[in-house]
Formats: structure tokens, sequence, C-alpha cells
């Protein structure tokens, strides 16, 4: 059960960091709404976070975290820390050079990500002021992923794990201390954007201290082994960035609809808690965990570990897709509608979320079978799939928008994510690596069913309470709880009425008993 509970610490600090990430969203929307300066800094803020996913989280994760797992495992911890700091060294040099040449190039930039804003001189001007100053994010957050990495490798998933909480107390002290006190909410946030990444930076160097691993600086080499991480980093970074490639897109063609770039943030908000809860969590334990067991040639081990990753993430994810289409309306209205956000604004974005969450088992499934290619060293045919998942949703994103407009985007990136997961599942699979055992084959259709079940609860329970959900702001909670407690309620007696899940092993899932045994230091 160490996966499981490795799992469940890197869940619960991602937990932590979404229910912080949702007031600090519910702060953005009452000061900011839907209007232009909202717009303006959600695409500022979208640039450096899609270089993060691209480069600190998916290129290093894809790259350097089998790499380091395997002189581990190969060669002990020493030689793992000096290839650490080789990568390192050359990594910085490179995100210097990166955002030097990206806030100078900012204008041209803006026009590629938000091609409707040129239509508005102010819009646009200021999303590259807010862009310039924001985008030193990604130097910071280049390097907490390279921390990250080597104590995920080291089974140390808290630091890592915790490290987007500091970002979302920085939003929220800079929403509800500083843009009260000196206005300018726009460029309040994008400094705090700075400032956090560092805070995240300076966590990550304590943690990893603490553990045993001080990464010192050294003159940039080309290394066998850093030419090897580079080699592997591109494909990496496409393979991983898909849906971030996916929102980006449609960033730029929502950009021609005014208040759909905020629609499409706010949704994207909502659907990624639980990608982030289940899939990305997954998707960081499976990872070092697959890695070590490829190198150690343990294949049946490997291949069981991916079984109960997809098990664990397919038990979790339908009902959370289920919920997200069914009550998405009074989700976003009880989430969001307040100040600046206003009813129209609520019904809008409610619409991108139903649409979102329809591909939300693909994305999940992604992030689960990505580890199982990157931890045999192939990011090739991750970025095939991806390739394939942007294309389709380009080409769709684009049919669509001048049919039903925003919520084109969504559905298009939801069917893109099915295209992506089919992808990966069959190659792998082909591959001897994905090997459904009876446990799954008899728990998977029964997990279907118990959330097929439970949606339409759901749907009957939202008209039953529509009376509350059209009420003040205090029946909208109480009914919002009711529907998402009963939704859970149920859900959990049917799951293990039909067999889906097994009370003991789920007892098992939430127990804190700490994290695997530290492989070196005190934490």
């Amino acid at each position: 059960m160490a996966l499981f509970r490795s799992l469940a610490t890197v869940g619960g600090f991602t937990g932590l960091s979404r229910v912080l990430g949702f007031l600090r969203d519910i702060l953005i929307a009452a000061v900011l709404g839907t209007g232009p300066v909202a717009d303006a800094f959600f695409v500022a803020f979208r640039l450096p976070n899609l270089f993060r996913r691209l480069f600190a989280e998916g290129a290093l994760n894809a790259a350097f975290v089998p790499l380091f797992a395997r002189r581990i495992e190969e060669e002990g911890l020493a030689a793992a820390k000096r290839f650490a700091e080789e990568v390192l060294a050359v990594l910085l040099s490179a995100m210097l050079v990166l955002c030097v040449i990206a806030i100078a190039a900012m204008p041209w930039l803006m026009h590629v990500l938000a091609p409707g804003f040129a239509a508005d001189p102010e819009k646009f001007d200021q999303a590259v002021q807010l862009a310039r100053i924001a985008f030193p994010y990604i130097l910071f957050m280049a390097l907490v992923a390279l921390y990250g990495g080597v104590l995920n490798s080291l089974y140390r998933f808290t630091a890592f794990a915790a490290a987007p909480v500091v970002l979302n107390l920085f939003f929220i002290a800079a929403l509800v201390a500083v843009v009260p006190l000196i206005g300018e909410a726009g460029l309040v946030l994008a400094w705090t954007v700075a400032a956090a990444g560092l805070g995240q930076l300076l966590w990550l160097v304590w943690a990893a201290k603490r553990a045993g691993v001080s990464l010192r600086l050294h003159l940039p080499r080309l290394t066998p082994g850093v030419k090897r991480t580079l080699r592997l980093m591109g494909p990496g970074a496409l393979s991983a960035g898909a849906l971030q490639f996916n929102i980006v897109i449609g960033t730029i063609i929502a950009s021609l609809q005014a208040g759909a770039v905020s629609y499409l943030y706010y949704a994207d908000r909502v659907y990624q808690l639980p990608l982030a809860l289940i899939g990305i969590a997954l998707g960081i334990v499976l990872l070092p965990d697959l890695s070590r067991k490829v190198r150690a040639k343990q294949h049946d081990a490997a291949v069981a570990s991916l079984n109960r990753g997809l098990e664990v993430g397919m038990l979790f994810t339908l009902p959370a897709a289920a919920a997200l289409v069914v009550i998405a309306w009074p989700i976003i209205s009880v989430l969001f509608e307040r100040g600046a956000f206003d009813a129209t604004a609520a019904q809008a974005t409610a619409l991108a979320l139903a649409a979102f969450s329809l591909g939300l088992p693909a994305y999940v499934g992604v992030k689960i079978m990505q580890p199982a290619f990157f931890a045999r060293e192939d990011t090739v045919s991750p970025l095939k799939a991806a390739a394939t998942d942007v294309a389709v949703s380009v080409m769709l994103a684009v049919t669509l928008f001048f049919f039903i407009g925003y919520v084109g985007i969504a559905l298009a990136t939801a069917a893109a994510a099915w295209v992506n997961v089919g992808l990966l599942a069959l190659w792998l699979r082909r591959a001897g690596f994905l090997r459904p055992d009876a446990r799954f084959k008899r728990r998977a259709p029964r997990m279907a069913g118990a959330a097929v079940g439970m949606a339409a609860a759901l749907l009957a329970g939202q008209w039953a309470l529509m009376d509350l959900l059209t009420g003040g702001q205090g029946e909208k909670i109480a009914a919002l709880l009711l529907l998402v407690g009963g939704g859970m309620a149920l859900y959990g007696a049917l799951a293990l009425l039909l067999g889906a899940a097994d009370l003991g092993e789920l007892r098992a899932l939430f127990r804190r008993r700490g994290e695997a045994a530290p492989v070196v230091g005190g934490e």
C-alpha cells in the first residue's frame, strides 16, 4: 500500500492547495470579474504558467526523474546528486536566457497568444505589462521542478506537493491585504506571481537540505547525462503539455469573443481540482515508482503498479466527472457569483465547465499512462499521441467556435483528450505494459455503473432543490452541500454495493502512516 499512502500524501497537499486556490479565485472573481483587466491578467498569467507546465514540470518530469532514478539504482545517491547539479547549472542558464528573450519579445508573443486584444490597445498594452512582470515565475518554477524531482525520486513527496500552497497563500495575502490598500489589482497580482515563484523555490531548497541533498551550483557543461536529459526533454515537454497547448490555443480563439477568456479560465480552475487531486498526484507518485521498478527489471511489479494507479484513478474520477457535468451551474454559482461576477457570467462559465468535464477521465488517464512511457525513457510515443491530441483539438475548436462560441473550445479539448488516452492505451498494450488484471476488469464497469446512478440522483436533486439554488447565498450553499454530500454518499454506497471498491482498501488509502521509508536524511 506504499503507492496508495504516497498518493494520499500528494493528494492531501494538492487538495489543500486547490481549496486555497478556490479561495484565491473567489477573491479574484470578486475583484476583477470577467472584464478587460481580468482578461489581461489571465492571459499574462497563462503564459508563464504554460512554460512552467511544459518545460519546468512536463519536460523535467519526463526526462530528469527517470534518469535520476536510474543513477540511484545503478550508481548510488552520490552519483545521482552530481547528475542533478549538472542539470541545475544548464537549466538555470537556459531559463535566464529564455526570460530575457520572452520579456523583450512580449508584444509579439501577445499578438500570438491573444490576437483579439489588438482591437483594444489599452487592454493589449496592459496584458503585455502584466506578462512581463509575471514571466520570471518560470525561472523559479524550473528550479522548483528540479528539486521536486530529486525529492520525489527519493520517495519524499511532501515538500513538492505542498509547494503550490505557497503560491495560493501569496495570492490570498495580496488580495486581502495589498489590493484594498493600494488598488491596481492587475499589477499587484502580476508581482505576486513572481514573488510566489521565489517563495516556492526557497521552500524546496530548504526541504532538500533537510533531506540531506544540497545541490551546489557549477558552471554549465553539456555532459553526457545533460545531453541525454535535453534529448528527452523536448518530446517530454510537448507530450506532457498537450492539455496546456489546447488551453492556450483555446485562449487565442476565445480572445475573439468578449468575456470568453474569463469564462474558460474559471471553468478550467474547477475541473483542474479533481485532475490535480487524482491524475497529477498519481502521475507524480507513479513516475519514480515505475522508473525504479523498470531499472530493477521488475516488469510484473511495474505492470501491477500501473493497474492499481488506473483503478484508483477511475474510482475517483468517474464520479467527479459526472458531478461536474450534471451540477456545473450550482457549483459555479456558489463559488464565483458575487461582486463583479454576475449571474450571466455564472451561466456562461457553467456551460464551459460541463463541456470541459466530459474529458476529465481522459485527462486523468493521460497523466497515469504517460509515466509508463517516461519510466522506460520513451518520450517519443507520448509526443505522437499529444501531437494528435493538439491537431484534433485545433480542428474541432476552430470549427465549433463559429457555431457555439467558446463552449466549442471546451468540447474540442475534451474530445481531443479521449483520442490521446486511446492512443496511449493502445501502444502500452502492444508493448505488454498495459495488461488489465482480473480485478481491474471486474471493478471498472461497476465504477461506471455507480457513477451513472449518482449522476441520475444529482439531476433529480438539482430539480428538487431549485428554489434554494435560486435563492440567497446561504440557501445556495446549503443546497450545493446537500447535492455534493448526498452524491458522494450515494456513490460510495453504490461502489461498495456493486463491488467497485473495497472498504478495507479505502481505509488503508486514507490512513495516515507517513511516507515511504526515507532513503537519506531526515525530514
